[in-house]
């Protein structure tokens, strides 16, 4: 068990939150990075134990296009600045992982500078892929050479050139060495060479225990790049398109699919496989923005912070703020943000009271970090599963329907269950629990200790329900759920439907009496609308991850777009993300 195992990341793009100049006129430093102090308590307070920030590190514009791996960006700050930031979070708990930029560096970096001034005579000129001296750009350089997505602006790195790799493995060295960091985020690790990023795993096996490579992975077979020889994990594209359009088209059919799927590909084992998960970040649309109903937004983190994987907050969406992609720009998704306007928003803001909760449950409640996975219900608009551990298993419901649904449960064999949101207590009776999920919401069900003849053998102290209410304060304590403070309690964002009086009812009386839809012998025509349904959701995600690839590296036209969005062809869309390796 690693640090990670049991991280819930807060994501910050620096640039961005400080609200720095869209491009470095590389002048006296400006310590931008000082304002983030005050956030590391915030991120604490919400239940995060973990950040990942950047990038950092000097570069022209956007910061992917870095010019010295070796000095923080002047917009940001000084070196010394990122020591103390860093060193700042260490005290208040909290781990630091940066973002690795090694696929490719910008213009201004020292050895694409030397090839410059010193063409075929430069020592560098093998440090990137293709450089031509017979060719030219639109730079008028006098030569071309590769890029990275159709942009001179980034020039690729020849990842082949044992000289690169001993640099980048310095720079590594020197992060660590310098800022005590704790891990690194891969950019574009989609499109890194493997022999590549297994040194770089070697030097991350010598630099410090634990320390975790994550890499950006837009789609694909995620096994190829999470293994023991190359990195810890790598981020859940996959999941992340199931959880909005899931909701936004009332199918949980496609999320249990794709976490079956994922679950799969780690032998079925909790720690098989354990992926980056988010809801948004720097590159995609608020998830606020995203859902059609805005009410989805508690099933959806319900689900981000309960299903197997490693959950992460994208700075600002604690708040649910908006943030929608813009034709030549992802300046609306990267706000700079000032964190007085959010002074109490553990107490006033529903969405961060939410988010808290759900930070404090997810670190008190080891099921939810080393868990198996067995799924319990499943219909378009209903969904419940257990996460399993140490004899403790902890149940979730989520409801995305405009009315309450009750569900009837396999559970274990404890007097009662309480919901870890809302304090609200259940009892245990013919092995299972009947529990009312309210609409376009959900709970965590945790087993409360009591008097009943095999009590699991628990290694943590039982508290109280995380957040109990006045009728659910007794003195029998949820099992599995490590001693903590209680937080706020938590009310839920109103519906933008009035919930209706009656309930839909389904009862389950095991994990082998679920039968999907897809699992039936005979295909109805039901069967047949859910699976095209789902194939639907492939071709949407494969678009999505092209014009992700595209719109991170430059503006993309319409007519861009519409060839995308024209191309409804699987093997085609799987070829055109494959070219841009």
């Amino acid at each position: 068990m690693a640090w990670y195992d049991e991280a819930v990341f807060y994501h910050i793009y620096p640039l961005g939150l400080t609200g720095a100049p869209k491009e470095n006129s590389y002048a006296q430093p400006e310590h931008r990075l000082n304002t983030l102090i005050p956030w590391i308590s915030h991120i604490k307070e919400i239940g995060c134990n973990a950040i990942y920030i950047g990038p950092l590190f000097e570069s022209v514009g956007h910061g992917y296009e870095t010019t010295d791996y070796k000095k923080l960006d002047s917009r940001l700050g000084t070196n010394e600045d990122l020591t103390h930031f860093v060193s700042e979070c260490h005290n208040q708990g909290i781990l630091v992982i940066l973002d690795g930029v090694f696929n490719h560096t910008g213009r201004d970096f020292f050895a694409f500078r030397d090839i410059q001034k010193n063409r075929e005579n430069s020592p560098y000129k093998d440090w990137y892929c293709n450089v031509n001296f017979w060719g030219n750009n639109e730079y008028n350089d006098g030569f071309s050479y590769e890029n990275w997505g159709g942009y001179n602006l980034l020039v690729k790195l020849n990842q082949h050139n044992p000289a690169v790799r001993d640099y980048i493995c310095d720079v590594i060295r020197f992060w660590v060495h310098e800022f005590q960091i704790d891990g690194i985020r891969l950019d574009a690790a989609d499109v890194l060479d493997f022999q590549y990023m297994q040194s770089i795993r070697q030097v991350a096996n010598e630099v410090k225990p634990d320390f975790w490579l994550m890499g950006e992975v837009i789609h694909g077979d995620y096994t190829r790049w999470v293994n023991e020889g190359t990195l810890h994990s790598v981020t859940n594209y996959h999941l992340h398109k199931a959880l909005y359009s899931g909701h936004n088209d009332h199918n949980y059919f496609e999320i249990a699919h794709t976490v079956k799927r994922l679950y799969s590909m780690g032998g079925n084992r909790p720690d098989g496989l354990k992926l980056y998960n988010f809801v948004d970040n720097h590159d995609v649309e608020r998830i606020y923005t995203k859902l059609q109903n805005k009410a989805h937004f508690i099933p959806v983190h319900i689900l981000l912070y309960t299903l197997p994987g490693i959950p992460s907050l994208y700075y600002g969406s604690e708040f649910g703020i908006e943030g929608r992609k813009e034709r030549y720009s992802d300046d609306s998704l990267r706000p700079a943000l000032s964190l007085e306007n959010y002074t109490n928003a553990v107490k006033d803001n529903p969405f961060t009271r939410l988010i808290a909760a759900l930070g404090r449950i997810r670190q008190t409640t080891p099921a939810l970090s080393y868990g198996d996975y067995q799924e319990l219900l499943l219909t378009n608009r209903q969904y419940a599963f257990s996460r399993n551990f140490n004899g403790t298993s902890v149940v979730v419901t989520v409801n995305n329907d405009d009315s309450d649904f009750i569900m009837t449960l396999p559970a274990m064999n404890v007097r009662a269950y309480m919901g870890a949101l809302t304090g609200e207590k259940v009892s245990v009776g013919n092995g299972n629990i009947v529990v009312n999920v309210k609409a376009n919401s959900g709970e965590i069900w945790i087993p409360v200790l009591g008097e009943q003849k095999n009590e699991p053998a628990m290694d943590t102290v039982p508290v109280e329900t995380v957040i109990p209410t006045e009728a659910a304060r007794t003195e029998e304590s949820p099992v599995g759920m490590k001693e903590d403070k209680e937080p706020e309690a938590f009310e839920a964002p109103k519906p933008e439907k009035p919930a209706e009086p009656t309930a839909a009812i389904q009862t389950v009386n095991s994990p082998e009496a679920i039968k999907t839809a897809a699992q039936k012998e005979t295909a109805t025509p039901e069967d047949q609308e859910m699976a095209e349904a789902f194939e639907r959701g492939k071709i949407a995600g494969l678009q999505e991850a092209i014009l992700a690839i595209m719109e991170k590296n430059g503006p993309v036209t319409d007519q861009m777009c519409r060839d995308v969005m024209d191309n409804v062809y699987h093997d085609s869309l799987i070829t055109w993300i494959k070219s841009f390796r």
